[in-house]
C-alpha cells in the first residue's frame, strides 16, 4: 500500500516552513465467517478483521476548505463545514465526511482540513471497505484531536452519522470488527449486546482463500428485503407479537415444535436463522478446543443452510464450495456476503492451494466468469500509523 505522509504533505504543500502535523490511521477490512443473514438487530457473527486496510491522513488548513485526494485514483473533492453532507458524485470522499460529522458534533475545532485516503481493500466483494474508510478516518481525527472518545460511544456516533448522511439505518457489527480485532483472532460479536470476545485462532498451518465468483448480481436488494420480513413474520409467529423478543430465545427443537402452522417459505428462513445462531456457538466453542472435524461439519452445513434454507446462494458459489469440498486438505468452504454471487471463503493446508487453484480453472469453462483469489489473514483492528517524515 501507498506511503500517504508524503504524498500527503506533497499533495498539500506541506513543508518544513508549515507546523501543521499529519496524523494517519489505517483501518481493516473485515469478513463474516458464520452469521450473516440472521436476525436484524440482533445478530450473532463469527468474524475477523483481514490483512487488507484503508489509510487516511489528516492535516488543518489555514483556510476553511476541507480537501479530500484518493491516492490511488489521482481523484480530488473539496467542501467546507457548512456543505457538509451526502453527495453522490463525491463517492468515497462521503464517508470521510461523515467521521467529520461526528468530530464536529462532538464540539471539536472542526475547519479547515486536508484529507488523503489510500488502500488495497478489494471492492463490491463484501469485506465493508466503506466502514473502513469511516473508521480510518474517525481514527485519524481521534488522534489529531486527542479526543478522549471511548470506542463503543464513537461507533454508536458512526451509526447514527450513518443515518443522518445516508438516510438508512446500518448496523455497529463492522465498526465493532474494525476497533475490536486483534491478529490471528476470530471474533464473535453480539450485535444485540455490542459485545465482542475473541478467539485464539488454532488455524496457523492453514490458509485462508477468499474466490470471487464474478458473478453479476442484479436485483439482490429486493431479494435480500423479502427474506428479512419472512423471517420477521417467524419471529412474530413464534412470539406471538411478543414485543422484544428474539429469536435467540427459541431452541431449535421449540422451533421445529411450532412451524406447523408456518407458510414454507417463511419456515425455511425461520430455521436458517435459529441453526445459524446455534452454529456460531457452536463454532466458537470447537475453535477454542481446536476440533477441526466439528469445525469442518458446521462450515458445510451453514453454507447449506444459506443455499437450502435462505436460498440466497447460486450454482457458480455452490460449485465452488463443491469443488473446495472435493479438495484433499480443506478445512471448510462456505459462501461469504450478500449472496446471490460474490465470494466463498476456503480454509485449506498450504500444501492443497495449488491444487484448489487448478480446479478452478475449469469455473470459466463452465460460466463464463473468471474467478479472482485473494489469500487473506486474520489482522489486527484500526490504529494510528507513525508518520515517518
Amino acid at each position: 500500500m501507498l506511503d500517504i505522509g508524503p504524498i500527503h504533505r506533497t499533495e498539500y504543500e506541506l513543508g518544513e516552513d508549515r507546523s501543521e502535523p499529519v496524523c494517519i490511521a489505517e483501518a481493516p477490512g473485515r469478513i463474516h465467517f458464520m452469521g450473516e443473514h440472521g436476525e436484524n438487530g440482533a445478530g450473532l457473527f463469527l468474524s475477523s478483521a483481514v490483512d487488507r486496510t484503508i489509510r487516511v491522513s489528516v492535516s488543518v488548513r489555514k483556510d476553511n476548505s476541507i480537501r479530500f485526494f484518493a491516492a490511488d485514483l489521482g481523484e480530488r473533492k473539496r467542501t467546507t463545514l457548512v456543505n457538509l453532507k451526502y453527495k453522490r458524485e463525491d463517492r468515497w470522499a462521503n464517508y470521510i465526511k461523515l467521521a467529520i460529522h461526528v468530530f464536529a458534533e462532538l464540539g471539536y475545532p472542526v475547519k479547515g482540513l486536508n484529507f488523503t485516503v489510500s488502500g488495497n481493500i478489494p471492492q463490491q466483494i463484501g469485506l465493508a471497505s466503506s466502514t473502513a474508510i469511516e473508521v480510518a478516518a474517525a481514527a485519524a481525527l481521534k488522534g489529531y484531536y486527542k479526543a478522549a472518545i471511548q470506542e463503543k460511544e464513537l461507533i454508536r456516533r458512526l451509526v447514527k452519522a450513518q443515518a443522518d448522511f445516508f438516510g438508512k439505518e446500518s448496523s455497529p457489527v463492522d465498526y465493532l470488527v474494525a476497533f475490536s480485532a486483534r491478529k490471528n483472532h476470530f471474533l464473535v460479536v453480539d450485535e444485540l449486546n455490542l459485545e465482542v470476545k475473541r478467539i485464539k485462532s488454532p488455524l496457523s498451518r492453514y490458509r485462508f482463500l477468499l474466490t470471487d465468483s464474478r458473478v453479476p448480481r442484479l436485483g439482490v436488494e429486493e431479494e435480500l428485503k423479502q427474506r428479512r420480513l419472512d423471517t420477521r413474520k417467524g419471529l412474530e409467529i413464534l412470539s406471538r407479537k411478543r414485543e422484544g423478543a428474539s429469536f435467540r430465545e427459541f431452541a431449535s427443537g421449540d422451533l421445529l415444535d411450532s412451524m406447523g402452522s408456518f407458510p414454507e417459505e417463511i419456515r425455511r428462513r425461520s430455521l436458517h436463522v435459529v441453526e445459524e445462531l446455534r452454529r456460531v456457538n457452536e463454532t466458537a466453542e470447537a475453535l477454542k478446543k481446536a476440533e477441526y472435524g466439528e469445525i469442518s461439519r458446521i462450515v458445510y452445513s451453514s453454507h447449506e443452510s444459506l443455499r437450502d434454507l435462505y436460498e440466497v446462494s447460486c450454482p457458480e458459489i455452490d460449485w465452488l464450495v463443491k469443488r473446495a469440498q472435493e479438495t484433499e486438505g480443506t478445512l471448510g468452504s462456505r459462501m461469504t456476503g450478500m449472496g446471490f454471487g460474490g465470494c466463498t471463503y476456503t480454509i485449506l493446508k498450504e500444501n492443497a492451494e495449488k491444487e484448489y487453484r487448478r480446479r478452478l480453472e475449469d469455473y470459466e469453462r463452465i460460466f463464463g466468469f473468471h474467478p479472482l483469489v485473494h489469500e487473506i489473514r486474520l489482522a489486527a483492528g484500526a490504529r494510528l500509523v507513525p508518520d515517518e517524515a
